[in-house]
């Protein structure tokens, strides 16, 4: 399950909101939103003030309005995957980001996850991790909400996934992974029997390592 972990902290590395062709006219309908003071953030979060202000730019710079939809994101996304389709796997990603189920993400959102992904303790990221493939939100994660992000992170990488794509291996992956989190065997995955299944796995932290020191 390395492949998911390190796929997905290799992402949130990547994607740093930088593109030449936003949709202006969606965003002009959009409603222009102020953060919270940059003070605040910087107690809420573990970035430095001045880390918080290129931040902020950045969001700026390609989110003139101060949010972004999801259909901007998976724009914004798809460019640094263009040799798969990246949309599956960022609508989720966008929902995972998207802590108000507003269908937006302010650049609070936005760097309150990124806090965690990049700076956050193991706990903080695997907690993450849990809600992103909790993708109903019912506080467990099923053999089918894994499978889908597992396919949609295949789908994303394309002709470059690795190991390459033969038959059925998304599934064949997930049943391995899952057959070793869902300890009782009641067919769902908990949140701490995901974050204790990580954390036997000598494989899965080391690649829960790449989520640190990457800013």
């Amino acid at each position: 399950m390395g492949v998911v972990f390190g796929t997905f902290s290799m992402h949130t590395k990547q994607v740093t909101f930088r593109t030449d062709n936003l949709d202006d006219e969606l965003e002009m309908t959009m409603v222009c939103h102020r953060p919270e003071g940059l003070e605040q953030l910087e107690v809420q979060t573990n970035f430095t003030k001045q880390e918080l202000q290129v931040l902020y730019r950045g969001f700026k710079n390609e989110c003139p309005s101060g949010v972004v939809n999801e259909e901007t994101f998976k724009h914004i996304y798809a460019q640094f995957f263009p040799h798969g389709d990246a949309s599956t796997y960022a609508h989720y990603l966008f929902n995972a980001f998207d802590t108000r189920n507003n269908g937006s993400i302010k650049f609070e959102d936005f760097v309150m996850g990124l806090s965690t992904l990049l700076r956050g303790t193991v706990r903080e990221k695997l907690e993450w991790t849990f809600h992103l493939y909790d993708i109903n939100r019912d506080g467990f994660i099923n053999k089918e909400e894994m499978t889908e992000i597992v396919r949609a992170i295949y789908d994303m990488m394309g002709k470059y996934t690795y190991p390459a794509l033969k038959g059925d291996v998304p599934k064949q992956h997930v049943d391995v992974f899952f057959e070793k989190m869902d300890k009782n065997k009641d067919g769902v995955v908990t949140l701490e029997e995901f974050v204790l299944a990580c954390q036997e796995d000598e494989n899965m932290m080391r690649s829960m390592q790449l989520f640190e020191n990457v800013m």
